[in-house]
């Protein structure tokens, strides 16, 4: 099967503290504290959209708000391939994978603006700060050389 990457943006967002948002999807809901449980929020860009303001879009969709401001860009294009048994169910069964611009953002808002439940049917159920450091080791097997990736090159912004 030979299917295209499906185009998407990713957002590591951080707050005044240099931590990290980080949210539990709702389908994982026993993954508590353990690995694959939890991801940054990500979404796909529509046609024609600017990738910058797709990563906005995505935030206010999936976390409930948008108050946040880009400050920095991964230079590069990511992919990922979904493991073989992915293929084919998961992203509606149309892509082997997702091709990711990932953006920088720092929350401008308050944590109360945070809100999981906008959405009638919520990708996340829970959300947290946590340090950089710690991302890779939150996620999925398939998207950690991503995360691994991004903990280096958003470094600059962790910590106050």
């Amino acid at each position: 099967m030979d299917l295209p990457y499906r185009p998407n943006v990713g957002a590591v967002l951080f707050n005044d503290q240099g931590r990290i948002f980080v949210a539990r999807r709702a389908d994982l809901p026993n993954a508590e504290g353990a690995a694959g449980g939890w991801q940054l929020p990500q979404g796909g860009i529509d046609d024609d959209e600017d990738p910058r303001a797709a990563v906005l879009r995505e935030l206010a969709e999936e976390i409930g708000t948008d108050k946040a401001e880009i400050i920095g860009e991964h230079s590069e294009w990511l992919t990922y391939d979904l493991p073989s048994h992915l293929i084919g169910v998961a992203l509606r069964g149309r892509y082997r994978g997702q091709r990711q611009r990932w953006y920088a953002l720092r929350f401008t808002g308050q944590d109360s603006d945070i809100r999981l439940d906008l959405d009638p049917h919520p990708e996340f159920d829970a959300w947290r700060w946590a340090d950089l450091s710690e991302l890779p080791g939150m996620a999925v097997p398939f998207k950690r050389p991503i995360y691994e990736v991004l903990a280096v090159s958003f470094a600059r912004f962790a910590g106050p």
